[in-house]
């Protein structure tokens, strides 16, 4: 899909992150250095209140869930392994005039007239150029314009006074190869490997070669006995891990959607083959209709698994702020689907450069780990008593039954990854007889999100714009950033009337003082009050606290006529103000932005 020429929406986004310091350039006074950003005090909290947010969902409020921290360079032989090394490329293509990069899939269809051209010759010198070349113009386009890029082609390549060789023009319907931008004439799309490669040791031999991670979940999959030994957990459940991933992209775009360095927050969840639940539980449950399917029960399968997961996670993004209908789903089609997944949700966000993907959930079957199994020659598989037991007390029928459908998946598993006709119908024999021992590899479901993607969801989606009129009829535009409260980077700022009122400054300072320990609290004191509360409402501050003379002197009428000690509570999205004592405050507080 073609990227827009111009998005006013992104570069309003854009512009405001900068201003208001939530996502700088990186290297910026050395020109910046594409594909990477800094994120400036307004967005290191956002981006901290996400990633916290997401861990305390996924693993401290959960009994099945636990966490792990990896490292980000790891055995070179972990990513042969994953198919990393072989396969992990995008198609690339280079404009042969100003050689700039593409990816081949993602250039735009393009129809017109294409004028082929064999060489060309410097009418000066005699010298020939014999090389083929091409530009596409538009139907109806003057052909100067090709002859004129033609020779700024053939001028590279040494020629001082072009004559072109072998015109020829031919119709072209729904090309990609040709740059979109000139119509020059690209080279054939060839893999790029879209891992950054390194050096371990001094020495900086192809021995020493490692990669940075492409993605934080093959260390999960790598470690996944050392956890599930040294946690006590019982399959099914899950490990979760937040961090930096690395990769090489051919042209990065969309502002931070797709950057060369990102956080990634990956989880992968543990389950029976099943094989091995139909054993247990005499019959795998099937989803019955759309939708949460409810607390886990010990019959489900990799199905009832999956949907589960995929509504957990819609169920997080709308607790932070993205309404359901901002989200779609998107089920990968069977041919869409890489060769080990049983199925792949997309979960995707209205962008305002387009519909995009934030997270996918996939059913992952038992690849992973049975690759690393296969490829390090250590046992991943577990052994289940419950499964063991339940299994001899199957009837004869039933037992083979289940060993034959094990066999045929570790075959058809053992069989792709290029394992020879005996060894593999030898090594599928062995595994379902050990399943009938209680032994088995477990599958995994993986949901994996994008912490940069979701930041820019959230920006997106929270960006507001508010045109106001004064009494003079002077109308003026201003931006409020409607974050949820408990994503916003500065939950609550407190603000002293007037500055120069000592009594003021002191109590709101004190205030201020009082809340930092509980939440991101802002002291500001500059510039008048309504000024103070545009610039809240530009950073997302769901709640301004207001230090003013009625705190000293009671309320006057109302319902609270008489008290003391009060403050003004002014909330961010209506502008609507309430009085409250300052002993409630704290309280009133967390309620709302935990």
């Amino acid at each position: 899909m073609a990227e827009p020429k111009e998005n006013v929406l992104m570069e309003k986004i854009t512009s405001l992150c900068k201003r208001r310091g939530f996502i700088f350039q990186s290297s910026e006074i050395y020109g910046g250095i594409q594909g990477f950003w800094d994120y400036g005090p307004l967005g290191a909290e956002l981006k901290r209140n996400v990633k916290e947010l997401w861990w305390s969902t996924m693993t401290r409020m959960r009994d099945d869930v636990v966490g792990l921290e990896a490292t980000i360079i790891m055995h070179p032989a972990i990513w042969r392994a994953s198919g990393h090394v072989d396969t992990f490329s995008d198609p690339m293509c280079d404009c042969l005039l100003t050689k700039k990069r593409f990816r081949a899939d993602q250039i735009e269809f393009q129809s017109g007239n294409a004028y082929h051209y064999a060489g060309a010759k410097d009418t000066a010198t005699g010298k020939e150029v014999v090389e083929p070349y091409a530009v596409l113009l538009a139907a109806g386009k003057p052909p100067e314009s090709a002859r004129k890029t033609a020779a700024q082609f053939y001028a590279q390549r040494g020629l001082q006074t072009v004559e072109l060789i072998g015109e020829t023009v031919a119709k072209v319907e729904n090309s990609q190869r040709f740059n979109p931008e000139n119509g020059s004439l690209l080279t054939p799309p060839v893999p790029f490997n879209l891992m950054f490669k390194t050096y371990v040791g001094p020495t900086a031999t192809e021995a020493d070669v490692a990669y940075l991670r492409p993605e934080t979940a093959q260390a999960i999959f790598a470690q996944f006995k050392n956890v599930h030994e040294t946690s006590r957990q019982k399959v099914p459940f899950g490990v979760a891990q937040m961090g930096k991933a690395f990769r090489n992209e051919v042209t990065p775009r969309n502002y931070t959607f797709r950057s060369r360095e990102f956080e990634q927050m990956e989880r992968e969840f543990f389950i029976k083959p099943d094989e091995a639940v139909e054993a247990v539980t005499a019959a795998v449950a099937t989803p019955a209709a759309k939708g949460h399917p409810g607390e886990p029960q010990p019959n489900w399968g990799w199905q009832l698994w999956h949907q589960y997961w995929v509504e957990e996670r819609i169920k997080f993004y709308e607790g932070i702020g993205l309404p359901r209908t901002t989200l779609e789903e998107y089920w990968q089609k069977p041919e869409e689907l890489a060769h080990y997944a049983r199925a792949c949700v997309d979960i995707l966000f209205k962008f305002p450069f387009g519909t995009q993907e934030l997270e996918g959930i996939a059913a992952r079957s038992d690849f992973d780990l049975s690759q690393h199994e296969r490829c390090s020659g250590k046992a991943m598989g577990i052994f289940d008593e419950e499964l063991r037991t339940a299994f001899g007390k199957l009837p004869p029928q039933k037992q083979t039954e289940l060993k034959d459908r094990y066999y045929a998946a570790r075959l058809k598993y053992l069989t792709k990854m290029g394992v020879s006709a005996a060894e593999a119908g030898a090594a599928a024999q062995e595994d379902a007889d050990g399943l009938a021992k209680g032994q088995y590899i477990p599958h995994v479901i993986e949901p994996s999100a994008g912490v940069d993607r979701l930041i820019l969801a959230l920006l997106a989606n929270a960006f507001t714009e508010v045109t106001e009129t004064d009494a003079k009829g002077k109308s003026e535009t201003r931006v409020v950033l409607r974050f949820h409260p408990r994503v916003a980077p500065i939950k609550v700022a407190v603000l002293p009337l007037l500055k120069n009122k000592p009594e003021l400054a002191a109590k709101a300072r004190a205030i201020f003082e009082s809340l930092r320990g509980h939440m991101m609290a802002f002291h500001d004191e500059a510039g008048s009050i309504g000024r103070r509360y545009a610039r809240q409402d530009e950073a997302g501050t769901p709640f301004c606290v207001t230090v003013d003379f009625e705190t000293f002197e009671g309320i006057k009428d109302g319902p609270q006529a008489g008290v003391k000690d009060t403050v003004t509570i002014r909330h961010r999205d209506d502008g609507k103000q309430e009085r409250i004592a300052t002993s409630e405050l704290l309280p009133w507080l967390l309620v709302r932005v935990k």
